[in-house]
């Protein structure tokens, strides 16, 4: 930090530093970097030496904010002496980091018990300023000027935080819930509309298809009528009947492991068959009538 040659009583005060000069114990000068004559048989010496360099001190205070919740609040402070009052910061304050501590509680202890838990991790610029403003009326006094201050952390009981999780990972899981049953809902709605629609083109199908099965009959009975001359569009629709009856009997005993029972089984039951049909339709023509 300096250098003193005891021969030509010649003194170094090294950069961003000053010393504080007595003579006779009493304060005389303060002497800034560089090199200084100092004839110590007439009384001058060195009482101590000052650093003009940015200091750091971190503060934890453990106070309880408004919802009655405890917290330790850690303060970072960033503090310098002044070149030009450094016999006020040399003298009139024997420990200085002590003394910006108690302000720094004071300020603190004062402002979080005033706001909920959330309110004072969003207000921690307000709580800082709070602290800055405070130091620096306070410190100025004694040659100390607060380059900046800084709430670097705010730490709940570790239940508290535990708890605080555990709210948060419950409001996330209904979050997800709601999601999942919304994108559900949204999959039985296509399915429904896709299976109306499916089931809709499936009956356009069937209806095509029985209205060429209507086409083809009819063309059928048209030409057998007029090619065999004397039969009847009865013995016709016999005829069909009788060829898709066997045309049937054929596919189910074409598959080895067809579980289909054709009832009635008998050849002579296609009759039967017939007649009901036409039973059945005439019934119809009549009740429409």
């Amino acid at each position: 930090m300096s250098k003193v040659d005891s021969a030509c009583c010649c003194l170094q005060v090294d950069q961003s530093t000053v010393a504080i000069k007595e003579t006779f114990g009493r304060f005389g000068d303060v002497l800034h970097p560089g090199c200084h004559c100092l004839p110590w048989c007439l009384g001058h010496q060195i009482a101590g030496y000052l650093s003009l360099r940015v200091q750091q001190l971190d503060v934890r205070c453990e106070t309880k904010t408004k919802d009655n919740v405890f917290v330790t609040v850690v303060a970072s402070i960033q503090y310098r002496a002044l070149a030009d009052k450094a016999s006020d910061a040399f003298y009139k304050l024997s420990n200085t980091r002590e003394q910006i501590q108690s302000y720094v509680f004071d300020v603190i202890r004062a402002s979080v018990p005033k706001l909920n838990l959330d309110d004072a991790f969003e207000q921690k610029n307000d709580i800082a300023r709070a602290v800055e403003d405070e130091l620096e009326k306070a410190m100025s006094m004694y040659g100390y000027e607060i380059v900046q201050t800084l709430i670097v952390d705010i730490e709940p009981d570790e239940h508290v935080k535990r708890a605080m999780n555990e709210i948060n990972a419950a409001a996330r899981l209904r979050v997800a819930a709601n999601e999942k049953a919304e994108a559900e809902k949204i999959l039985q709605i296509k399915r429904a509309e896709g299976d109306a629609e499916s089931k809709y083109l499936a009956g356009l199908g069937i209806a095509r298809q029985r209205q060429a099965i209507v086409d083809g009959l009819r063309d059928s009975v048209l030409a057998f009528s007029v090619n065999v001359p004397g039969t009847t569009p009865k013995d016709v629709m016999d005829m069909v009947l009788v060829t898709q009856y066997f045309d049937t009997m054929k596919e189910i005993g074409a598959s080895s492991k067809s579980s289909s029972v054709f009832i009635p089984h008998g050849p002579g039951a296609v009759r039967d068959i017939a007649a009901q049909i036409r039973d059945g339709l005439l019934q119809a023509n009549t009740t429409l009538q």
